[in-house]
């Protein structure tokens, strides 16, 4: 699978969040106390963005702003409704100090 560059690991510190856009799809890393997450940055309801929601980081759940739909960083489920539908989610690779996302 190819990778893709996200950012040195030293400018991701815990709870921060990165976007990112790789062929039409918008992605959003997440460092989790620690852990780096990627999923897709839509929420699987509505297609809104999730990046400026509200993050929970000792739970790793991210909870989308327009209606309250709460993600799962790690599996893209959604817990809550209205959402009912997962999210893509993509691997994560760290590669010295960077952060990279298997991407297909």
């Amino acid at each position: 699978m190819p990778l893709i560059d996200v950012c040195p690991l030293s400018e991701l510190p815990t709870g921060a969040r990165r976007t990112l856009e790789h062929d039409d799809v918008e992605i959003l890393v997440v460092n989790c106390d620690g852990e780096i997450l990627a999923m897709e940055d839509r929420c699987s309801h509505d297609d809104g963005d999730l990046a400026d929601g509200e993050l929970d980081v000792a739970a790793c759940q991210i909870e989308c702003p327009r209606h309250g739909a709460r993600f799962d960083l790690r599996s893209g489920r959604p817990l809550t409704l209205p959402a009912y539908e997962p999210v893509d989610t993509f691997p994560v690779v760290l590669d010295g100090d960077t952060i990279k996302l298997e991407v297909d």
